[in-house]
């Protein structure tokens, strides 16, 4: 078994918009044998961009969450280990919710999954999708 954290496109795609899945992303989503995990960070992405009013971010977080909960997603929050693995992270990529869920997936022991290129220049446990 596998646990999987997905990065914040995977996880409102997957939510929301599964057509926009790329089928590799979708194979590792529907089986059974992995864990999947979403980040209390993407949710923090998610109602900064909903607030600013991004077209790509129409999503009521608190819906987003209580579905992705109840489909069986685990939570996972952001610690003070997670803020500090941050720092040992080469300067690859600017975005700071990127390199939170980078952070995140090498900590908890989980593979990153993400249909972003610079995202998957990291070294670490990070699967690029698409």
């Amino acid at each position: 078994m596998s646990l999987l954290l997905l990065d914040t496109h995977l996880l409102l795609w997957s939510a929301g918009e599964p057509d926009r899945l790329p089928n590799a992303a979708r194979t590792l989503i529907d089986d059974m044998g992995n864990t999947l995990a979403f980040s209390a960070a993407s949710l923090w992405e998610i109602v900064i961009k909903v607030g600013r009013g991004r077209d790509d971010f129409q999503v009521d977080p608190r819906q987003l969450r209580g579905g992705l909960l109840a489909g069986g997603y685990r939570e996972i929050s952001v610690t003070t280990e997670h803020a500090i693995a941050v720092g040992r992270l080469p300067p690859l990529h600017k975005d700071p919710f990127d390199r939170i869920l980078i952070a995140q997936a090498e900590i908890e022991g989980a593979e990153l999954l993400t249909a972003d290129p610079m995202v998957a220049r990291y070294p670490g446990p990070i699967r690029l999708l698409g």
